[in-house]
């Protein structure tokens, strides 16, 4: 009788976010649930003085950097859009702007670069 081994599958969605994080030397896994929310009416490379955010959809940041975040969203984004990143425990509340995407069908991988430092988000052990 063979031996079988098994190994847990990664879902395609993890996939789609690893493929982009080749492009990013410095990211690290880290499975941050989050609140992702945009700027109402944003047009891209639009500010956010004045505006106000609306929840786009709820993520979880696949990997990150000490610059960037990694994600997949449901909703279209584009190069330049701003977001706001919420971590669900309130440690990090930062503003981010898109630097890179990739379509897959009914999913986006997107990496978003914080407009401002964000210190410590992101600790390596």
């Amino acid at each position: 009788m063979p031996n079988q081994a098994s190994a847990a599958a990664r879902a395609p969605e993890a996939d789609f976010v690893s493929r982009l994080a080749r492009f990013f030397p410095d990211a690290t896994p880290v499975r941050i649930p989050i609140r992702l929310s945009c700027i109402n009416g944003q047009d891209s490379g639009a500010g956010t003085n004045g505006h106000s955010w609306s929840i786009l959809q709820e993520t979880v940041i696949e990997f990150g950097t000490p610059h960037e975040v990694l994600f997949l969203v449901s909703h279209p984004l584009e190069f330049a859009d701003r977001v706001l990143v919420e971590s669900k425990d309130g440690s990090l509340r930062a503003e981010a702007s898109v630097v890179a995407v990739q379509y897959h069908p009914e999913r986006t991988a997107v990496a978003a670069r914080f407009v401002k430092n964000v210190p410590n988000w992101i600790v390596k052990s």
